[in-house]
């Protein structure tokens, strides 16, 4: 289809500084704002007028980098005119290799279809993260990428589900002696996600303040009628216990589940405990006593 209306032009049009000539010289420096001019392909881009008439590309000069050298030395006299330097308006203007700096792109031009995918999906996979590790994202407030610790990043989540969980067992029966308070011990861990549960307690780490839950359940291997049995999930050794109690004229083993949500800091640990008053009683191993517990944010 033709085109109609004016033809639109496309190339960078460079008026040069103006240059005084110099007797017995031939040679001369082109420059544009005062900086040395290099910008161009051709000599065949440039509109060199010297005394009024237009001088015929290397027949009549010739460039080289910044430097416009006429064929013989102008006199005393000479004027030239003018010095223009077009660009290439025959072609779309494709702009030479490395010649397109960041000022030339508009901020927001580059979309995610000029994004080769290979910029993700060609990296190093990895397995895990340290804590130093930095993670991309993106500020909305700000619309503008961040980066962020692994360690900044999960505690301005807002929420840590998920990033302590365990659940412990006993591998068997453990005596309780009457009248006495005994912690109970785990020494099988089903999980223990953080690696926070030691030594039949979990302690909170550094830098994990919030909210956790706790679960326990506990069954003696005797059935003690209405005698007193107690459990308790603790927290510091008790300065702060939840309580449940099992009595009663049963005919079969006590049995007690007792669930306890609480605001730690770190270095607060959890344990359990249990409390009797029937004589001798062991309290049953296995999944008739476990432990678990969570972070809930």
């Amino acid at each position: 289809m033709a085109y109609i209306g004016r033809p639109s032009i496309v190339g960078n049009f460079v008026k040069l500084d103006a240059i005084t000539a110099v007797n017995g010289q031939a040679a001369y420096t082109m420059q544009n704002g005062g900086s040395n001019f290099t910008d161009y392909e051709s000599v065949n881009q440039f509109l060199v007028s010297l005394n009024g008439t237009i001088q015929a590309p290397t027949t009549s000069f010739s460039v080289s980098g910044s430097t416009l050298t006429f064929v013989s030395n102008l006199a005393t006299g000479d004027v030239i005119d003018f010095i223009m330097v077009f660009g290439n308006s025959l072609s779309a203007g494709v702009p030479t290799d490395a010649t397109v700096s960041t000022a030339k792109i508009i901020n927001g031009a580059v979309t995610n279809d000029k994004i080769a995918s290979s910029i993700i999906n060609s990296q190093t996979a990895e397995t895990s993260i340290a804590d130093a590790d930095e993670v991309l994202i993106y500020d909305s407030s700000a619309t503008a990428l961040r980066k962020m610790t692994k360690s900044n990043f999960v505690s301005g989540l807002g929420s840590a589900t998920g990033e302590f969980a365990f659940r412990v067992t006993k591998s068997g029966a453990q005596t309780i002696s009457s009248g006495t308070s005994t912690v109970l011990t785990f020494d099988t861990e089903t999980f223990d996600i953080g690696s926070a549960f030691a030594s039949n307690k979990f302690t909170v780490p550094s830098g994990k303040d919030g909210v956790y839950f706790f679960h326990l359940g506990v069954i003696t291997n005797e059935n003690i009628g209405g005698d007193k049995f107690q459990a308790s999930i603790r927290v510091n050794g008790g300065g702060v216990s939840f309580t449940a109690n099992s009595g009663g004229s049963g005919s079969y083993r006590a049995g007690i589940t007792l669930s306890a949500v609480a605001n730690l800091s770190a270095g607060d640990y959890v344990d359990c405990d249990v409390f009797q008053q029937h004589g001798t009683v062991t309290v049953s191993g296995g999944s008739f006593c476990t432990f678990q517990g969570f972070r809930v944010s």
